[in-house]
């Protein structure tokens, strides 16, 4: 036991309206592994120097401005860029999606781009420097769709399991979150592209998440859900905050005076530009006064003349107009200058190291959960190996939602096994877990013959005249919010999709459709699905219907026409008063399933008892877990299959091992049978070969969970509070998040966080302090020896958690303070260093409305888990 001394700190460190949704034509067509050596930590809140001349020279260019010109730039020109002003030396900058990956214009099919693994894959690394360099790379991709600002990291955090967009966040922790943020950001803004941190704050659910309250007490907003944006604001300076939709204590974001000015403004000294997220301005004055400078995407509902009005009445003084102007001029600056070289096509720059790094990011974030009687590493010589799981011939590289892009490129788990294994590897795919029918795309022709769809475009919503424009899509997923061709059309549209569904087998088969307007289905000639008017609505991101579905006699080989007519009139209903338009986004999807041809069960059964080891390769997919709907249950889909597929598995085979493809916990009744569990999250376009070098031992794995995995949804730290009722979602577990919760209720989890074991065996030295007293301005380090003692060369990470032993407020049993990862060969032996300063014992005290550290003693935790202290 180690006690500190340290002084109180006060203040703060820490008529016919249509929703226009353009999107330009050029924006429609246009087509080394790194050291994770330690380095030295540094304060949460250390400050980095901004070069003060970006924003001199947008003062200067504000200068010149009309008032006109100064609120045009608070709205964004299209869907995805600013307003530029040439005679003025002001280009338009260009934004991209997404956190794991920069997709470029188009939504579903666009320009091909490398796909990084998701935001809680990289946390599972614990590895700064990689973080880092991912940011550099995404930079390159980013520059490659010819975008300037990345839309990314998602800083949200990991509140329930069930949350659909956990996996593009980091974290449950918000210094493990901040940390990585941090050189996340620092990577790509040292290449020129901006960095775009969001939500800020409180949108820790997808469910209402335009309308939702969050209700966050300020202790917990400080020391949770703010403190990840403090810690990467104070050391990355992010160009960029996106602000989020929901409110945050009876305010929306985008116009809380609370969190945008007084916090980060007033606080933080942050010095970017705030961008609404897409739709997620609520009012004209309030918003631009709170600090949301820019409103994203085009759209005239609160800007524009409105501005001009408010400052007319005195709502808007000229200083808040000239202020968020000079912040988006500013961004401006910082990532485009006065280039006015009009904007090249997008392009694909498939580079060779940055497939290495996606492969290497993969293979350290993949988390070895169990491996009882060392199971893994196979022996790819010797064992003869069955591959399962409906996962297992599929890509499932990422989530849903904004974060999904078109990639250069996916490894499949049973290619990438099959490649380095010297025995035949057997295959079954054991079940199915579709959300919806898979795209009906690979046996769809267009009316020339191509792969594909044809789209004929209508200007207006009546089908009326000849077709302005006729497009080929390769894709039967035809959201097209921010793909239809409205120059053409206008900002209200009909259209026609046509295509020849093709089957392979004869057979009674299945078509899906959902739409998101209104829509008709005719097969064959004959109206199948009329959905004209529908009224219930699914989980497609962009809103849109149920999925229907249609069975079907077919003859093999025999083309079937689909016809598809909709337009872009909002459904239901009901929606156009509530949201004060007539017109939004339109789109369908098309799905197709054959009748089954075998009893998958029973193969996968005979597949294991022959061989050697089953891998059984299960988890979520992109349509369970995305942007837009949580998930309803944390149990594996679809309706038990899989954990029935587990079950049959081991009883044929013992030696098992369960791959687990999600973005957050899972229920595993199956744990205490299975021998070995590998936690393999989503890995990007390299996901099949990181999971085979680590399977086949060719690469130990190092991942640590940046989440607790509880036994049952029951014990989660949120349970009794998700996801609200009447609007509103009470925030009522406080500063009791994640590990802090299990620690306090003294509830066993199924994985603690930050597990994970290795092939390796590690030692731990005994820590030592370079001092007993903490002062105010002072630092104290952490010093202790790190040896490898086991068989392999391998990774480790030294997680640092404190406890405070008497406080005035009450605190968590223990709280992560720093955490470095070391690469060790067999036999080696390192010591790590880390610094401790006064924000690893302070908290948030609401009475002084301030951080204090208090005076007394503090136990410093040193281990390889929260579950495992040293």
């Amino acid at each position: 036991m180690t006690s500190l001394s340290s002084i109180a700190v006060g203040g703060g460190p820490f008529e016919r309206d249509t929703d226009p949704n353009p999107s330009p034509s050029s924006s429609i067509d246009s087509n080394t592994t790194p050291d994770t050596d330690f380095t030295p930590m540094g304060s949460p809140f250390q400050e980095v120097a901004v070069p003060k001349n970006k924003r001199f020279l947008a003062k200067k260019k504000l200068a010149n401005l009309t008032q006109e010109e100064k609120i045009s730039l608070l709205t964004a020109a299209d869907f995805w860029r600013t307003k530029s002003i040439p005679e003025k030396g002001i280009p338009a900058v260009k934004t991209s999606d997404g956190p794991n990956g920069a997709r470029g214009g188009i939504f579903v099919g666009g320009t091909k781009a490398a796909l990084f693994p998701c935001g809680i894959s990289l946390a599972a690394t614990w590895n700064k420097a990689l973080l880092r360099e991912v940011g550099r790379h995404l930079a390159e991709e980013a520059k490659a769709r010819q975008a300037n600002i990345l839309l990314a990291p998602t800083v949200c955090m990991h509140r329930h399991p069930l949350g659909g967009r956990n996996f593009e966040s980091f974290s449950e922790d918000p210094l493990l979150t901040g940390k990585l943020a941090a050189q996340y950001i620092k990577g790509l803004q040292e290449r020129g592209v901006a960095a775009t941190i969001k939500h800020f704050v409180g949108n820790e659910q997808e469910t209402h998440r335009l309308t939702v309250n969050s209700v966050i007490a300020e202790r917990p907003l400080r020391e949770i859900y703010l403190r990840p944006f403090e810690i990467a604001v104070r050391e990355a300076k992010p160009w960029a905050v996106m602000s989020s939709y929901n409110l945050v204590n009876g305010v929306h974001a985008d116009m809380n005076t609370h969190t945008l000015k007084e916090v980060l403004r007033d606080e933080w000294k942050f010095d970017g530009a705030v961008m609404s997220d897409w739709g997620g301005v609520n009012s004209t004055a309030e918003s631009i006064k709170a600090g949301c400078d820019i409103e994203f995407p085009h759209s005239k509902k609160w800007r524009y003349e409105k501005v001009m009005e408010a400052l007319n009445k005195g709502e808007l003084s000229q200083a808040d107009i000239d202020r968020a102007a000079e912040n988006v001029l500013t961004l401006v600056e910082r990532t485009k200058g006065s280039d006015l070289t009009p904007e090249a096509a997008e392009r694909e720059d498939d580079r060779e190291e940055t497939r290495e790094l996606i492969r290497e990011a993969g293979i350290q974030g993949l988390t070895l959960l169990k491996n009882e009687g060392s199971i893994l590493p196979i022996n790819p010589k010797t064992t003869k190996v069955a591959v399962i799981g409906p996962n297992a011939n599929r890509a499932i590289a990422g989530g849903g939602g904004s974060a999904s892009l078109n990639p250069y490129y996916t490894t499949l788990p049973l290619d990438s096994i099959r490649k380095v294994a010297e025995k035949p590897v057997t295959y079954a795919q054991g079940c199915h877990i579709y959300k919806w029918l898979p795209v009906a795309s690979p046996y769809c022709s267009d009316k020339t013959g191509k792969p594909g769809v044809t789209i004929e475009w209508f200007k207006g919503d009546k089908f009326k005249g000849e077709p302005v424009v006729i497009q080929r899509r390769t894709n039967t997923d035809l959201f097209l919010w921010d793909s239809a061709p409205l120059a053409q059309t206008g900002p209200e549209w009909s259209a026609i999709a046509t295509t020849y569904l093709t089957p392979k087998h004869s057979g009674k088969h299945t078509i899906s459709y959902m739409s998101v307007g209104p829509g008709k289905l005719y097969i064959n000639g004959k109206l199948s699905l009329d959905l004209w008017d529908w009224t219930e609505e699914g989980e497609a991101m962009f809103d849109g219907s149920v999925d229907y579905l249609v069975e079907l006699e077919m003859v093999a080989n025999r083309p079937v026409e689909l016809r598809v007519e909709m337009t872009n009139e909002l459904r239901p209903l009901s929606k156009q008063k509530q949201m004060g338009m007539t017109h939004r986004y339109g789109g369908c999807r098309i799905g197709y399933k054959e009748a089954d041809q075998i009893d998958y069960l029973q193969q996968a059964i005979a597949a294991a008892s022959s061989a050697d080891v089953a891998i059984v390769i299960v988890g979520l997919d992109a349509e369970w877990e995305s942007e837009g709907y949580d998930r309803q249950t944390m149990d594996l889909p679809y309706n038990g299959s899989q954990d029935r597929l587990i079950e049959a598995v081991v009883a044929a085979n013992p030696n098992t091992v369960v791959v687990n493809q999600s973005g957050s916990p899972v229920t595993m009744p199956w744990a205490d049978r299975v021998p070995a569990i590998l936690q393999a999250w989503y890995q990007g376009q390299e996901a099949g070969n990181a999971l085979a070098d680590v399977l086949f031992g060719l690469r130990n794995p190092s991942g640590k969970l940046p989440c607790t995995f509880p036994k049952r949804l029951e014990d989660t730290p949120a349970y009794h509070n998700w996801p609200g009722e009447n609007l509103e979602v009470i925030y009522g577990e406080g500063i009791y998040i994640g590990y802090r919760h299990y620690d306090r209720t003294k509830i066993a989890p199924l994985f603690p966080f930050g597990h994970g074991l290795s092939y390796t065996k590690f030692e731990y030295g005994r820590p030592s302090l370079s001092s007993r007293v903490l002062r105010e301005n002072g630092v104290i380090e952490l010093c202790v020896a790190i040896s490898n003692v086991g068989e392999y060369d391998g990774a480790e990470t030294v997680q640092v958690y404190v406890r405070d032993e008497k406080s005035k407020l009450p605190r968590p049993e223990k709280e992560l303070v720093a955490f470095e990862k070391v690469a060790l060969e067999r036999g080696e032996t390192k010591h790590l260093r880390m610094e401790l300063d006064k924000y690893a014992v302070g908290y948030y005290d609401t009475d002084k409305k301030g951080w204090v550290a208090e005076e007394g003693r503090f136990v410093v935790l040193v281990g390889s888990s929260a579950g495992d202290i040293k």
